[in-house]
């Protein structure tokens, strides 16, 4: 964008044949880009993997509050994070085949900032951390004891995530130790969210307790920048869910970004993303995937592979659950 402006600048100075009226037209484009044309009229939006309703309702408050993107995103996850019953984040997340539950998660903001936190224990809020690791460090991630140790520093309690349930299911899977992806369950592990505030800045959080049984060290995509989670606040912004293994070796995120970049509509980008995916696999599809995407204009899209995927969003228009389309029909 800016070497384009700085084109058309040489090109109206060497040509000297500008009347007055058309400088003042290129100078009016340059306050007003091709892409700020969807912030005339920016209405909040909040958008999230599975039918987390609470979460996004968090997210919407902060937003019609006249809270940043960023402060909605984190602190819609965060309900989550702390929901006993939610066996896929936070407190109450399921172990690892060790009996350990480990968290990641990641955060991006509007101007390209981001943190994330891999395999880390002790602590309820990971996207948290991974916020204080964007804004209070030179760095994007921090891992293991690492990323605890620096949780501590900054305040953070330590805290037994855990729970009699979690591990109860734990022991009963120990009697067979057998591997295997449960589709939408014990692979449905990550919560992803996107939001626009009212000022046109787009913002996500990813955070997740990881696959079930995992070995123990094993990290997906949700806590890596351009694989769970990418924003692009000229474009949009995309997440994840699902087995990361298989996102991460698409870039998933990211991808969907670049294509709403190239004029897709954040559905038909989610279907690219998936079908990228479906290539790689073939025969092999007995695991799930989901995208969902935002673009500037606050339009949205989903596509998964399995049936059984759910987005909920949060608009002016209301709070509502949506089932997409899937690539496999139930």
């Amino acid at each position: 964008m800016q070497r384009r402006k700085f084109l058309k600048k040489s090109t109206i100075a060497t040509a000297g044949l500008i009347s007055a009226p058309l400088i003042a037209s290129y100078k009016e484009e340059e306050e007003d880009p091709i892409l700020s044309s969807a912030n005339k009229n920016i209405k909040p939006i909040v958008i999230a993997t599975w039918n987390v309703e609470n979460a996004t309702a968090k997210a919407w408050e902060v937003l019609v509050n006249g809270g940043s993107s960023l402060d909605a995103v984190e602190q819609g996850v965060m309900i989550e994070e702390a929901d006993e019953n939610n066996q896929s984040v936070g407190k109450g997340g399921r172990p690892d085949r060790d009996g350990t539950v480990t968290l990641d998660a990641c955060i991006m903001d509007s101007e390209g900032n981001c943190g994330a936190v891999l395999c880390m224990e002790n602590i309820m809020h990971p996207i948290s951390v991974a916020r204080k690791v964007m804004e209070d460090t030179p760095h994007v991630m921090l891992a293991g004891k690492g990323a605890e140790k620096f949780a501590y520093e900054k305040g953070f309690k330590k805290t037994h995530l855990l729970t009699e349930k979690s591990k109860q299911e734990w022991l009963t899977w120990k009697k067979t130790s057998h591997y295997k992806h449960i589709v939408n369950i014990e692979n449905h592990d990550t919560i992803g969210m996107l939001a626009i505030d009212s000022k046109g800045a787009i913002s996500g959080a990813c955070t997740t307790s990881g696959m079930a049984y995992k070995i123990a060290g094993r990290v997906g995509d949700s806590p890596i920048i351009g694989a769970g989670l990418f924003i692009d606040n000229e474009v949009g912004g995309a997440t994840a869910t699902g087995v990361g293994e298989e996102v991460v070796r698409t870039v998933g995120s990211f991808l969907i970004v670049e294509l709403m970049r190239q004029g897709k509509s954040p559905q038909e980008a989610c279907e690219e993303g998936v079908r990228r995916i479906i290539a790689k696999n073939k025969d092999k599809l007995n695991f799930q995937i989901g995208f969902i995407a935002i673009n500037k204009k606050g339009e949205t899209g989903s596509y998964c592979i399995q049936p059984g995927f759910s987005y909920r969003t949060y608009s002016e228009a209301g709070h509502v659950n949506n089932i997409p389309e899937s690539y496999i029909k139930g």
